[in-house]
C-alpha cells in the first residue's frame, strides 16, 4: 500500500462488519491518480500542472472513472495501486456536463471492476463509505446529508448532486460506495455550510454515477457525449444578495471579447430574468448550441447595457489528450 503521512482517524473509518460486501476488496479498486499538464494548457493556471487524486476501476480492462478536472489537458497520467505498482494511463474522456473523466490504464491492473449504481440510490440519511486511494486508512464512514441542486461558478450545474458529511480530506476522484459495494458517486468538491446553530459544517459534493451510466457508451466511442456542445461563454459568476455577478473571465474567452467586465451584474439572458447561478446556466444553455449568440442584459456602476456573446465549444480552448 502506498505510504502516506495522513490517515482517517480510526473511529471515522468504516467497519467491515457493517457491510454485506468485502470492504477491503472494494477499496483495492480505488487507485491513485497523478496527472501532469503542460504549463501552456488553458487550465494550468487555475488547476495547476500537477494534479493528484483518485479514480475507481469500473471495467476489467482497466477503465477508471474519476473527476474530470484531474485529467483535463493531461499529457501524462500515472496510476498507483494498493500494492504500490505504478502504471501509466491515458485520459480517455471528459464530460463537461456531468464532470466525469475516464482514464484507460495502459498496463495490467489486476484489480476488481466495481459495478456502477444506476438506480435512484442513495437517499439522505443513508450510511456510505467514501474512499480515496490507500485502503481502509483513507476510507471514511459518512452519511448522505442531502440530494439537491448544485450550481458551480464555472458554467456547471447538476440537478441533483450528492452531499456527504463529514468531509473527506482527499475528495478529488474518491469513490462513494453503498451498502452493496456499488459505486454511487465520484468526489468533486469540499464545501462549507452552516448548521442550524450557525456552526460551520464541511461537506463533500459528489457526482452521482447514475449520470455516468447515461453517457458512458458515448464517452468510450467518441470521447464526449454524441450531441451538439452547449454554448460556453468563458465567464465565472457568483451569487450575492442582489443576484448574480461576474467574478472573473476566461482570458481571450467569448465573454471577455464581448466586453463583459468583472463586477458586472447579470440581469437577464435572452430576456429571462436571472436571480441565481442555476438560472443563469439554464438560460445560457437554452439559447442554443455552441456557436449561438447569447444576449445578456448587464448592470453596473449605475448603468445598464446589452451585450451579445458569440459562444463557442469549451473544448476548442483545451489541449486534446496526447496519444500514447
Amino acid at each position: 500500500m502506498p505510504t502516506s503521512e495522513w490517515e482517517i482517524p480510526a473511529e471515522l473509518q468504516p467497519d467491515p462488519t457493517e457491510h454485506d460486501f468485502d470492504l477491503d476488496l472494494v477499496l483495492r479498486s480505488v487507485v491513485g491518480v497523478k496527472a501532469l499538464v503542460p504549463p501552456d494548457a488553458f487550465t494550468a493556471q487555475s488547476l495547476g500542472t500537477e494534479r493528484a487524486g483518485s479514480g475507481v476501476v469500473i471495467r476489467q480492462d482497466g477503465l477508471i472513472a474519476t473527476i474530470g478536472y484531474l485529467v483535463t489537458e493531461a499529457e501524462t497520467i500515472w496510476l498507483t495501486t494498493h500494492d504500490g505498482r505504478a502504471i501509466p494511463g491515458h485520459a480517455l474522456a471528459y464530460d463537461f456536463e456531468t464532470g466525469f473523466g475516464l482514464i484507460q490504464a495502459l498496463g495490467k491492473l489486476d484489480l476488481p471492476a466495481l459495478p456502477i449504481e444506476d438506480g435512484d440510490a442513495p437517499r439522505a440519511g443513508d450510511t456510505c463509505v467514501f474512499a480515496s486511494a490507500g485502503g481502509r486508512k483513507h476510507a471514511l464512514r459518512c452519511t448522505i446529508a442531502a440530494r439537491q441542486e448544485f450550481a458551480g461558478y464555472w458554467e456547471y450545474l447538476l440537478d441533483e448532486a450528492i452531499f456527504t458529511a463529514p468531509a473527506h480530506p482527499s475528495w478529488g476522484g474518491a469513490g462513494l460506495f453503498g451498502g452493496d459495494g456499488r459505486l454511487m458517486g465520484i468526489g468533486s468538491l469540499v464545501m462549507q455550510q452552516q448548521d442550524g446553530k450557525g456552526r460551520r459544517v464541511d461537506l463533500n459534493m459528489v457526482v452521482p454515477t447514475t449520470l455516468l451510466s447515461g453517457v458512458l457508451a458515448d464517452l468510450l466511442a467518441f470521447g464526449r457525449p454524441n450531441k451538439p456542445a452547449r454554448p460556453w461563454l468563458g465567464l465565472y459568476a457568483t451569487e450575492d444578495e442582489g443576484g448574480v455577478v461576474v467574478s472573473s473571465l476566461a482570458r481571450k474567452g467569448p465573454a471577455e471579447k464581448a466586453g463583459l467586465r468583472e463586477g458586472d451584474r447579470i440581469l437577464s439572458v435572452e430576456g429571462t430574468r436571472i436571480s441565481d447561478l442555476g438560472g443563469l446556466w439554464r438560460a445560457v444553455w437554452a439559447a442554443g448550441t455552441a456557436g449561438s449568440r447569447v444576449r445578456l442584459a448587464l448592470g453596473g456602476e449605475g448603468m445598464r447595457r446589452d451585450v451579445a456573446v458569440a459562444s463557442i465549444d469549451r473544448r476548442s480552448f483545451l489541449k486534446a489528450p496526447r496519444l500514447h
